[in-house]
Protein backbone atom coordinates (compact mmCIF):
# COMPACT_ATOMS: atom_id res chain seq x y z
CA UNK A 1 0.00 0.00 0.00
CA UNK A 2 1.30 3.52 -0.86
CA UNK A 3 2.86 5.26 2.01
CA UNK A 4 0.24 8.36 0.97
CA UNK A 5 -2.82 6.40 1.80
CA UNK A 6 -1.35 4.18 4.74
CA UNK A 7 -1.12 7.27 6.62
CA UNK A 8 -4.70 8.35 5.95
CA UNK A 9 -6.28 5.09 7.31
CA UNK A 10 -4.34 5.23 10.30
CA UNK A 11 -6.67 4.82 13.74
CA UNK A 12 -7.64 7.36 15.24
CA UNK A 13 -5.42 9.02 18.06
CA UNK A 14 -8.07 8.92 20.75
CA UNK A 15 -11.58 7.14 21.60
CA UNK A 16 -14.21 8.78 19.23
CA UNK A 17 -16.97 6.89 20.99
CA UNK A 18 -16.34 8.52 24.28
CA UNK A 19 -15.36 12.10 23.16
CA UNK A 20 -18.75 12.47 21.11
CA UNK A 21 -20.18 11.09 24.32
CA UNK A 22 -18.76 13.63 26.19
CA UNK A 23 -19.98 16.18 23.24
CA UNK A 24 -23.31 15.19 23.43
CA UNK A 25 -23.64 15.24 27.46
CA UNK A 26 -21.73 18.65 27.83
CA UNK A 27 -21.68 20.94 25.15
CA UNK A 28 -24.67 23.39 24.70
CA UNK A 29 -26.66 24.88 21.70
CA UNK A 30 -24.69 28.37 21.94
CA UNK A 31 -22.47 30.66 20.10
CA UNK A 32 -18.86 29.35 20.85
CA UNK A 33 -15.31 28.97 19.69
CA UNK A 34 -13.68 25.13 19.55
CA UNK A 35 -10.41 24.13 19.50
CA UNK A 36 -9.03 20.64 18.56
CA UNK A 37 -6.08 19.44 20.10
CA UNK A 38 -3.73 16.83 18.73
CA UNK A 39 -2.21 14.33 21.54
CA UNK A 40 1.39 16.60 21.80
CA UNK A 41 -1.40 19.72 23.12
CA UNK A 42 -0.87 20.98 19.87
CA UNK A 43 -4.11 23.05 18.50
CA UNK A 44 -4.84 21.38 14.94
CA UNK A 45 -8.00 23.43 13.82
CA UNK A 46 -9.88 26.30 15.36
CA UNK A 47 -13.45 26.73 14.43
CA UNK A 48 -16.58 28.56 15.30
CA UNK A 49 -20.36 27.71 15.86
CA UNK A 50 -23.55 29.31 15.87
CA UNK A 51 -25.06 26.20 17.62
CA UNK A 52 -21.81 24.58 19.35
CA UNK A 53 -23.53 21.03 20.25
CA UNK A 54 -24.77 20.51 16.81
CA UNK A 55 -21.63 21.70 14.89
CA UNK A 56 -19.80 19.08 16.33
CA UNK A 57 -21.48 16.13 16.43
CA UNK A 58 -21.92 16.97 12.79
CA UNK A 59 -17.68 16.13 12.93
CA UNK A 60 -18.61 12.42 13.96
CA UNK A 61 -21.04 12.30 11.49
CA UNK A 62 -18.67 13.24 8.49
CA UNK A 63 -17.02 9.69 6.28
CA UNK A 64 -13.20 9.75 7.15
CA UNK A 65 -11.02 9.45 4.67
CA UNK A 66 -13.46 11.21 2.28
CA UNK A 67 -14.37 14.57 4.39
CA UNK A 68 -12.49 16.87 5.80
CA UNK A 69 -13.90 17.09 9.14
CA UNK A 70 -13.83 13.70 9.58
CA UNK A 71 -9.84 13.97 8.92
CA UNK A 72 -9.27 16.78 11.44
CA UNK A 73 -11.30 14.44 14.19
CA UNK A 74 -9.05 11.53 13.02
CA UNK A 75 -6.33 13.23 14.38
CA UNK A 76 -7.98 15.41 17.38
CA UNK A 77 -6.92 13.68 20.51
CA UNK A 78 -9.49 16.66 22.72
CA UNK A 79 -12.15 19.11 22.21
CA UNK A 80 -12.27 22.44 23.76
CA UNK A 81 -14.71 25.62 23.18
CA UNK A 82 -15.43 28.75 24.90
CA UNK A 83 -19.06 30.19 24.59
CA UNK A 84 -19.46 33.72 23.41
CA UNK A 85 -22.13 36.01 23.42
CA UNK A 86 -23.04 36.39 19.67
CA UNK A 87 -22.25 35.35 16.06
CA UNK A 88 -19.72 38.84 15.88
CA UNK A 89 -17.84 38.18 18.75
CA UNK A 90 -17.64 34.20 17.37
CA UNK A 91 -15.95 35.62 14.05
CA UNK A 92 -13.54 37.77 16.02
CA UNK A 93 -12.46 34.87 18.81
CA UNK A 94 -12.40 32.76 15.79
CA UNK A 95 -9.48 35.18 13.48
CA UNK A 96 -7.73 36.06 17.00
CA UNK A 97 -7.01 32.38 18.11
CA UNK A 98 -6.16 31.54 14.47
CA UNK A 99 -3.64 34.02 14.88
CA UNK A 100 -2.29 33.03 18.19
CA UNK A 101 -2.12 29.26 17.38
CA UNK A 102 -1.77 29.15 13.64
CA UNK A 103 -3.56 25.41 13.48
CA UNK A 104 -2.39 23.89 10.34
CA UNK A 105 -5.99 22.63 9.08
CA UNK A 106 -7.24 26.17 9.03
CA UNK A 107 -7.16 27.86 5.96
CA UNK A 108 -9.97 30.05 5.73
CA UNK A 109 -7.80 33.29 7.26
CA UNK A 110 -4.72 31.96 5.06
CA UNK A 111 -6.40 31.88 2.30
CA UNK A 112 -5.60 34.68 -1.04
CA UNK A 113 -7.96 37.35 -0.36
CA UNK A 114 -10.53 39.19 -2.78
CA UNK A 115 -9.38 42.83 -1.75
CA UNK A 116 -6.45 44.27 -3.59
CA UNK A 117 -3.60 46.51 -1.49
CA UNK A 118 -0.65 48.30 -2.58
CA UNK A 119 2.89 46.99 -1.13
CA UNK A 120 5.91 48.76 -0.76
CA UNK A 121 8.84 46.31 -0.12
CA UNK A 122 11.49 46.82 1.77
CA UNK A 123 15.57 46.41 0.92
CA UNK A 124 17.73 48.58 -0.63
CA UNK A 125 15.84 49.43 -3.38
CA UNK A 126 11.93 49.13 -2.65
CA UNK A 127 9.19 48.31 -4.98
CA UNK A 128 5.68 49.15 -5.43
CA UNK A 129 3.40 46.85 -6.62
CA UNK A 130 -0.03 44.44 -5.59
CA UNK A 131 -0.87 42.12 -3.20
CA UNK A 132 -3.39 39.85 -1.50
CA UNK A 133 -1.62 39.12 1.51
CA UNK A 134 -0.85 42.75 2.68
CA UNK A 135 0.34 41.23 6.48
CA UNK A 136 3.94 40.71 5.86
CA UNK A 137 6.44 42.37 8.55
CA UNK A 138 8.91 45.15 6.76
CA UNK A 139 5.82 45.68 3.75
CA UNK A 140 4.05 48.69 3.60
CA UNK A 141 0.67 48.16 2.77
CA UNK A 142 -2.14 50.57 1.53
CA UNK A 143 -5.99 49.63 0.91
CA UNK A 144 -8.19 47.34 0.61
CA UNK A 145 -8.60 48.37 -2.94
CA UNK A 146 -11.08 46.81 -5.52
CA UNK A 147 -10.62 46.42 -8.86
CA UNK A 148 -6.99 44.62 -9.46
CA UNK A 149 -6.58 45.64 -12.94
CA UNK A 150 -6.91 49.50 -12.32
CA UNK A 151 -5.27 49.09 -9.50
CA UNK A 152 -2.63 47.69 -11.69
CA UNK A 153 -2.92 49.72 -14.80
CA UNK A 154 -2.51 52.86 -11.87
CA UNK A 155 0.58 51.40 -10.36
CA UNK A 156 2.23 51.11 -14.07
CA UNK A 157 2.20 54.73 -15.01
CA UNK A 158 3.32 55.34 -11.41
CA UNK A 159 6.15 53.39 -11.56
CA UNK A 160 7.21 54.38 -14.90
CA UNK A 161 7.01 58.35 -14.31
CA UNK A 162 9.32 57.61 -11.69
CA UNK A 163 11.24 55.54 -12.86
CA UNK A 164 10.73 52.57 -10.19
CA UNK A 165 11.74 49.10 -10.78
CA UNK A 166 8.61 46.70 -11.23
CA UNK A 167 11.11 43.31 -11.45
CA UNK A 168 11.10 40.49 -8.67
CA UNK A 169 12.62 41.16 -5.22
CA UNK A 170 15.12 38.52 -5.59
CA UNK A 171 16.71 40.52 -8.36
CA UNK A 172 20.16 41.71 -7.01
CA UNK A 173 20.62 45.55 -7.03
CA UNK A 174 23.64 47.03 -7.45
CA UNK A 175 24.04 50.86 -6.91
CA UNK A 176 25.84 53.69 -8.47
CA UNK A 177 28.78 54.29 -6.55
CA UNK A 178 28.51 51.03 -4.80
CA UNK A 179 31.24 47.96 -5.78
CA UNK A 180 33.20 47.16 -9.20
CA UNK A 181 31.18 46.17 -11.63
CA UNK A 182 34.28 44.79 -13.17
CA UNK A 183 34.65 47.19 -16.51
CA UNK A 184 31.97 45.45 -18.07
CA UNK A 185 29.19 46.68 -20.01
CA UNK A 186 26.08 47.98 -17.50
CA UNK A 187 22.80 46.58 -18.53
CA UNK A 188 19.86 46.15 -17.15
CA UNK A 189 17.74 43.13 -16.40
CA UNK A 190 14.26 44.53 -18.61
CA UNK A 191 13.72 46.89 -20.95
CA UNK A 192 12.21 48.96 -19.36
CA UNK A 193 15.64 51.09 -18.21
CA UNK A 194 15.60 50.99 -22.16
CA UNK A 195 12.36 52.79 -22.51
CA UNK A 196 13.11 55.50 -20.29
CA UNK A 197 10.85 54.09 -17.79
CA UNK A 198 12.90 52.34 -14.70
CA UNK A 199 15.95 54.13 -13.31
CA UNK A 200 17.90 50.27 -13.85
CA UNK A 201 19.12 50.18 -10.20
CA UNK A 202 19.74 46.21 -10.89
CA UNK A 203 23.24 47.51 -13.30
CA UNK A 204 24.23 50.78 -11.35
CA UNK A 205 22.16 53.59 -12.77
CA UNK A 206 21.00 55.07 -10.22
CA UNK A 207 22.32 56.01 -6.84
CA UNK A 208 20.99 54.28 -4.07
CA UNK A 209 20.05 58.28 -2.21
CA UNK A 210 18.08 58.94 -5.51
CA UNK A 211 16.37 55.98 -6.03
CA UNK A 212 15.07 55.99 -2.54
CA UNK A 213 13.99 59.77 -2.86
CA UNK A 214 11.81 58.30 -5.73
CA UNK A 215 10.14 55.71 -3.40
CA UNK A 216 8.84 58.02 -1.05
CA UNK A 217 7.64 60.32 -3.58
CA UNK A 218 5.41 57.51 -4.44
CA UNK A 219 4.64 56.86 -1.04
CA UNK A 220 3.80 60.54 -0.18
CA UNK A 221 1.26 59.90 -3.12
CA UNK A 222 0.12 56.62 -1.43
CA UNK A 223 -0.58 58.65 1.45
CA UNK A 224 -2.18 61.35 -0.16
CA UNK A 225 0.48 64.04 0.84
CA UNK A 226 1.80 64.79 -2.29
CA UNK A 227 0.57 65.36 -6.20
CA UNK A 228 3.43 65.53 -7.76
CA UNK A 229 3.43 62.64 -10.03
CA UNK A 230 -0.42 64.16 -10.98
CA UNK A 231 1.18 67.63 -11.87
CA UNK A 232 3.89 65.99 -14.01
CA UNK A 233 1.44 64.06 -16.18
CA UNK A 234 -0.75 67.29 -16.25
CA UNK A 235 2.29 69.56 -17.31
CA UNK A 236 3.26 67.05 -20.31
CA UNK A 237 -0.45 66.77 -21.30
CA UNK A 238 -0.62 70.53 -21.38
CA UNK A 239 2.44 70.49 -23.62
CA UNK A 240 1.36 67.63 -25.87
CA UNK A 241 -2.03 70.07 -26.50
CA UNK A 242 -0.07 73.21 -27.07
CA UNK A 243 1.94 71.47 -29.91
CA UNK A 244 -0.76 70.09 -31.41
CA UNK A 245 0.13 66.49 -30.94
CA UNK A 246 -2.96 65.14 -29.60
CA UNK A 247 -2.50 61.42 -29.60
CA UNK A 248 0.37 61.99 -27.65
CA UNK A 249 -1.95 63.73 -25.13
CA UNK A 250 -4.30 61.17 -25.28
CA UNK A 251 -2.22 59.04 -23.48
CA UNK A 252 -1.38 61.48 -21.49
CA UNK A 253 -4.88 62.09 -20.84
CA UNK A 254 -5.32 58.35 -19.78
CA UNK A 255 -2.34 58.14 -17.58
CA UNK A 256 -3.63 60.76 -15.62
CA UNK A 257 -7.15 59.37 -15.42
CA UNK A 258 -5.40 56.06 -13.96
CA UNK A 259 -3.24 57.75 -11.51
CA UNK A 260 -6.67 60.19 -10.81
CA UNK A 261 -8.62 57.33 -9.88
CA UNK A 262 -6.41 55.61 -7.99
CA UNK A 263 -5.68 58.73 -5.39
CA UNK A 264 -9.66 58.77 -5.11
CA UNK A 265 -9.60 55.22 -4.09
CA UNK A 266 -6.95 55.39 -1.79
CA UNK A 267 -8.61 58.43 -0.19
CA UNK A 268 -11.66 56.73 -0.16
CA UNK A 269 -10.07 53.49 1.31
CA UNK A 270 -8.42 55.56 4.36
CA UNK A 271 -12.39 56.96 4.35
CA UNK A 272 -13.58 53.73 4.95
CA UNK A 273 -11.15 52.77 8.05
CA UNK A 274 -11.94 55.88 9.85
CA UNK A 275 -15.50 55.35 9.50
CA UNK A 276 -15.13 52.13 11.35
CA UNK A 277 -14.79 54.02 14.83
CA UNK A 278 -18.02 53.53 16.73
CA UNK A 279 -19.39 52.13 19.47
CA UNK A 280 -21.18 48.70 18.57
CA UNK A 281 -23.54 47.41 20.51
CA UNK A 282 -24.46 43.79 20.35
CA UNK A 283 -27.50 41.87 21.62
CA UNK A 284 -26.23 38.35 22.69
CA UNK A 285 -28.43 35.26 22.03
CA UNK A 286 -29.03 34.83 26.04
CA UNK A 287 -29.49 38.48 26.59
CA UNK A 288 -25.54 39.19 27.21
CA UNK A 289 -25.53 42.18 25.43
CA UNK A 290 -21.72 43.63 24.14
CA UNK A 291 -20.53 46.61 23.91
CA UNK A 292 -17.84 47.04 21.14
CA UNK A 293 -15.40 49.98 21.40
CA UNK A 294 -13.99 49.43 17.71
CA UNK A 295 -11.64 52.27 16.05
CA UNK A 296 -10.12 52.44 12.79
CA UNK A 297 -11.55 48.67 11.95
CA UNK A 298 -10.02 47.19 14.85
CA UNK A 299 -11.98 46.00 18.06
CA UNK A 300 -9.62 48.32 20.52
CA UNK A 301 -12.13 46.82 24.21
CA UNK A 302 -15.20 44.69 24.91
CA UNK A 303 -17.49 45.23 27.36
CA UNK A 304 -21.00 44.04 28.77
CA UNK A 305 -23.20 47.08 27.44
CA UNK A 306 -23.21 49.68 30.05
CA UNK A 307 -26.82 50.01 31.93
CA UNK A 308 -26.28 51.73 35.13
CA UNK A 309 -25.03 55.13 35.91
CA UNK A 310 -21.97 53.98 36.82
CA UNK A 311 -21.05 51.51 33.98
CA UNK A 312 -21.82 54.57 31.72
CA UNK A 313 -19.32 56.21 33.45
CA UNK A 314 -16.53 53.65 33.46
CA UNK A 315 -17.13 52.70 29.68
CA UNK A 316 -16.85 56.52 28.98
CA UNK A 317 -13.33 56.75 30.49
CA UNK A 318 -12.36 53.99 28.61
CA UNK A 319 -13.62 55.83 25.25
CA UNK A 320 -11.81 58.89 26.85
CA UNK A 321 -8.64 57.21 26.94
CA UNK A 322 -9.02 55.53 23.76
CA UNK A 323 -9.44 58.75 21.97
CA UNK A 324 -6.47 60.27 23.68
CA UNK A 325 -4.19 57.99 22.02
CA UNK A 326 -2.70 59.61 18.93
CA UNK A 327 -3.50 57.38 15.56
CA UNK A 328 -1.57 57.84 12.60
CA UNK A 329 -3.73 58.76 9.48
CA UNK A 330 -2.36 58.17 6.20
CA UNK A 331 0.12 55.82 7.16
CA UNK A 332 0.48 52.04 6.20
CA UNK A 333 -2.10 49.71 7.56
CA UNK A 334 -0.58 47.90 10.55
CA UNK A 335 0.24 44.39 9.32
CA UNK A 336 -1.10 42.54 12.61
CA UNK A 337 -4.56 43.94 12.18
CA UNK A 338 -5.27 43.85 8.63
CA UNK A 339 -7.46 40.70 8.82
CA UNK A 340 -9.48 42.13 11.72
CA UNK A 341 -10.12 45.05 9.60
CA UNK A 342 -11.31 42.87 6.80
CA UNK A 343 -12.94 41.19 8.72
CA UNK A 344 -14.95 43.72 10.60
CA UNK A 345 -15.67 45.82 7.25
CA UNK A 346 -17.21 42.53 6.13
CA UNK A 347 -19.63 42.11 8.81
CA UNK A 348 -21.05 45.82 8.47
CA UNK A 349 -21.48 45.07 5.10
CA UNK A 350 -23.49 41.96 5.30
CA UNK A 351 -25.10 43.19 8.01
CA UNK A 352 -26.39 46.48 7.17
CA UNK A 353 -28.81 46.95 9.93
CA UNK A 354 -26.17 46.58 12.53
CA UNK A 355 -25.19 49.90 11.58
CA UNK A 356 -28.12 51.14 13.51
CA UNK A 357 -26.38 49.86 16.72
CA UNK A 358 -23.23 52.07 16.66
CA UNK A 359 -22.77 55.34 18.46
CA UNK A 360 -19.89 57.77 17.39
CA UNK A 361 -16.93 57.50 20.00
CA UNK A 362 -17.35 61.07 20.32
CA UNK A 363 -20.84 60.95 21.48
CA UNK A 364 -19.55 58.64 24.40
CA UNK A 365 -17.07 60.86 25.47
CA UNK A 366 -19.89 64.01 26.09
CA UNK A 367 -20.38 63.71 29.75
CA UNK A 368 -23.64 65.43 28.70
CA UNK A 369 -24.77 63.52 25.67
CA UNK A 370 -27.23 60.07 26.87
CA UNK A 371 -25.51 57.73 24.39
CA UNK A 372 -27.78 54.57 25.33
CA UNK A 373 -30.61 55.83 22.89
CA UNK A 374 -28.33 57.32 20.23
CA UNK A 375 -30.58 59.85 17.79
CA UNK A 376 -28.89 58.78 14.47
CA UNK A 377 -29.48 57.43 11.15
CA UNK A 378 -27.19 54.37 9.51
CA UNK A 379 -24.00 55.72 8.00
CA UNK A 380 -23.86 54.79 4.00
CA UNK A 381 -22.24 51.42 3.53
CA UNK A 382 -20.80 53.09 0.70
CA UNK A 383 -17.88 54.61 2.73
CA UNK A 384 -16.72 51.36 3.20
CA UNK A 385 -14.04 49.80 0.74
Amino acid sequence: MPPAIAATLLPPVTDQAALRERVRRLAENRPAVYRMIDPAGRVLYVGKAKSLRTRLLGYFRAQYPKDKPARILHATHDLVWDYVPSEFASLLSELRQIQQYRPPYNVQHNRTRRATFIAVSGGAAPRVGTTTRADREGVRAYGPLRSPARVGEALRVLNDLLGLRDCADRMPMVFAGQGDLFDRPQQAACHRHGLGLCDGPCAGFVEEMAYRFKIETAVAFLEGRTIQPLDRVVEQLSVCTEEGRFETAIRWRERFEALEWLFAALNRARSGIEFLSFVYREPGVQGDERAFLIRRGRVRATFPYPSTPIEIEAFRAVVREELDRPEPGTGPLPPAHIDEMMLIMSWFRKHPDALRRTTALETWAEPSSSPLEPPCAPPMLSSLP
